[in-house]
């Protein structure tokens, strides 16, 4: 009997999945994949230089690297990657169901953010030292139109990738509902809203609170913008009001601060 279409594709997905591999480059992304218990490392391929500056967390890491000459740095990079001399295969990284993730800690209000169709990695890796940095629980875009786990990505990230809970689910409307059932307040950003961050929290601060960022230019989809609790904007000095959404997601967390 022939297997439906929805089944094929589901274990091409699946398999496909289970064959990917991400690039790590860069002395303090690799430095933080290599002490990194949770991370599946593959291959390690590093001049000299790069492994007398890594020696401790190749030992942690038990690995046995390629030390290849500078000029023969035979790695499948962007020719534009500043790799430093070092570079990581290894498996995306797996956190787990959002539910789980999201629950955070005893005693500290939780804070997540979610990302609707951001694709630039550097800014998903910068938004994620500030989620870091700002104790959010996870950072969550969707499975398509959404920065999958990469170099470049981990780069910028600094090593936050390796620490910071980074998901990516199949719809964010689905999943904003499913926060909104473990009780977060789900605070979407837009300009041109009416209230701020700080007026949409006024006495709600031990509350769970989601902050949905959209990518720069299109913002919010209109779907998204119905499935969150209330729209709420940065409150600027003058008469200019734009940010980076990295920058934004920045601003927005230490507003949205338990």
């Amino acid at each position: 009997m022939k297997k439906p279409k929805w089944v094929v594709e589901k274990e091409q997905a699946k398999k496909a999945s289970a064959a990917e591999t991400v690039w790590m480059f860069g002395l303090h992304a690799v430095r933080d994949a290599l002490q990194n218990p949770n991370r599946q490392r593959l291959r390690l391929v590093v001049t000299k230089n790069a492994h007398d500056k890594l020696a401790d967390a190749i030992e942690v890491s038990g690995m046995t690297p390629e030390i290849v000459d500078p000029r023969k740095f035979n790695v499948p990079l962007d020719r534009n990657s500043v790799h430093q001399g070092a570079a990581l295969e290894v498996k995306p990284l797996e956190w787990g169901r959002m539910e789980d993730v999201c629950v955070g800690k005893p005693d500290l209000p939780p804070r997540v953010v979610l990302l609707d169709k951001v694709t630039d990695p550097h800014n998903v890796g910068a938004i994620l030292r500030s989620a870091e940095v700002f104790g959010a629980c996870a950072v969550i875009g969707t499975r398509h139109h959404s920065a999958p786990e990469t170099g470049a990505l981990a780069k910028t990230a600094s090593g936050a990738l390796e620490r910071q809970p980074y998901l990516r689910i199949r719809n964010l409307s689905d999943g904003i509902v499913a926060l909104q059932k473990m009780g977060y307040i789900v605070l979407g950003l837009a300009g041109e809203a009416d209230q701020t961050i700080e007026e949409a929290l006024e006495g709600k601060r031990d509350r769970p609170v989601a902050l949905v960022l959209g990518a720069e230019g299109p913002g919010l989809r209109q779907k998204t913008r119905e499935t969150c609790d209330a729209l709420v904007r940065i409150d600027f000095a003058g008469g200019f009001g734009s940010l980076n959404v990295s920058n934004a997601a920045a601003v927005a967390l230490y507003a949205a601060r338990g």
